[in-house]
């Protein structure tokens, strides 16, 4: 079977599917990897690695002609879904609950999407495979370091010659994986951090790196399933957030890293708190897209300052931002599944599987997922 590394298209995307290093697992296990000419530049990882490393470095034409799995870290654009062929696998971030009808398509061209943010993050067998936690990780620690660089003043006490320097006082939203990188990261740049999260399980994380969990007086258990947390009421938002509003109002530094899978992100910092926050403050939305934000008055992509000189920073796809540890990363998740789902030569995609399952989207021509097959059903697509 023969795979192949496609070179990523989407703006400012750096990462690469595979690293030179991942391949040796790949070969050993009977795998021929082809690579996409400059597949690995925006890591910083020349086409020769990969030759050293036992792959083919071929054009895209050769690569989609002859590869049974593209494998690639964002969902195909529309000239490469052109390129896929029946019969043929891709792998990837396909986000196949924000964007349905390119499930829909590639069902309909007999392509087998295999998702990666479909990987069962509770399963303990499947953690070498969790890409999103491994880029929740990156994100994390690249979110404090944009708003250290963003802020003003240190992070840290510093007693010098000329004064001393108070510490920053961060508020981490949020205590998922991100938001616990985040927490460790603020904390060994020598910030005071305080967390805060729906779910109330999350106070020991928090704590076990050095952070104080905010408590408040109207907190409601909102876990959900997956390790996510649930979607809140109006009721319940309503109550939490006139209190959450003052703890934000007396930060220098709010990360905000709440997410629900497939649905808009949670909205926590209102334009309320950051009227209230002071002149100098930031906040860093790490979930901030296209469906929206943690913050209210975040713009996706952009850094602004409010009239109050608060700077809000709303970066896109902050892994993207560190290629090579990120793809390094991802490339030991997704050479993890591979093997995880090779049997004789080929791919096992047993819909019984618990791995295989839930990760493979479309197969045989038809839509496995039954959330997809929801999304698609209300507007007459595939069901």
């Amino acid at each position: 079977m023969k795979i192949g590394v496609a070179r990523e298209t989407a703006p400012g995307e750096r990462r690469v599917a595979l690293v030179p290093e991942a391949l040796g697992r790949l070969t050993g296990a009977g795998l021929e990897v082809l690579v996409e000419t400059g597949a690995g530049v925006g890591a910083l990882i020349p086409d020769g690695q990969y030759e050293a490393a036992g792959a083919q470095i071929v054009d895209p034409k050769t690569l989609y002609a002859e590869a049974d799995v593209i494998v690639r870290v964002q969902k195909p654009g529309g000239d490469e879904v052109k390129r896929l062929r029946s019969g043929q696998a891709v792998i990837g971030l396909l986000q196949p609950l924000l964007d349905p009808k390119l499930m829909a398509d590639l069902a309909q061209a007999g392509v087998t999407a295999i998702s990666l943010d479909a990987i069962p993050r509770t399963l303990s067998r499947a953690q070498s495979m969790d890409v999103l936690s491994s880029q929740a990780n990156v994100g994390g620690y690249k979110a404090v370091l944009m708003a250290a660089n963003a802020f003003g003043r240190y992070f840290p006490l510093l007693t010098t010659a000329a004064g001393t320097a108070k510490p920053a006082n961060v508020l981490i939203l949020g205590i998922g994986v991100a938001g616990l990188q985040a927490i460790g990261t603020a904390r060994r740049l020598g910030a005071v951090v305080k967390a805060y999260d729906v779910r109330p399980e999350t106070k020991e994380q928090a704590e076990s790196l050095g952070a104080q969990f905010v408590k408040l007086k109207t907190q409601i258990d909102a876990t959900g399933a997956g390790g996510y947390a649930r979607e809140l009421t109006a009721e319940e938002r309503a109550a939490q957030q006139a209190e959450l509003n003052e703890v934000i109002g007396g930060m220098d530094v709010v990360i905000t890293t709440a997410q629900v899978p497939g649905r808009k992100p949670p909205v926590l910092v209102t334009a309320e708190a950051v009227g209230k926050m002071k002149p100098g403050s930031v906040i860093l939305d790490m979930a901030a897209s296209a469906l929206g934000g943690n913050c209210e008055l975040s713009r996706v992509g952009e850094t602004i300052v409010t009239e109050d000189l608060v700077t809000i920073l709303a970066p896109e796809n902050l892994p993207a931002t560190m290629p090579v540890g990120a793809s390094q990363f991802y490339a030991r998740n997704l050479s993890a599944l591979l093997l995880q789902l090779l049997k004789d030569g080929a791919l096992n995609l047993d819909p019984d599987d618990e791995i295989a399952g839930p990760v493979t989207i479309t197969h045989g021509g038809e839509i496995r997922s039954e959330a997809v097959k929801q999304l698609l059903a209300p507007a007459g697509g595939a069901a």
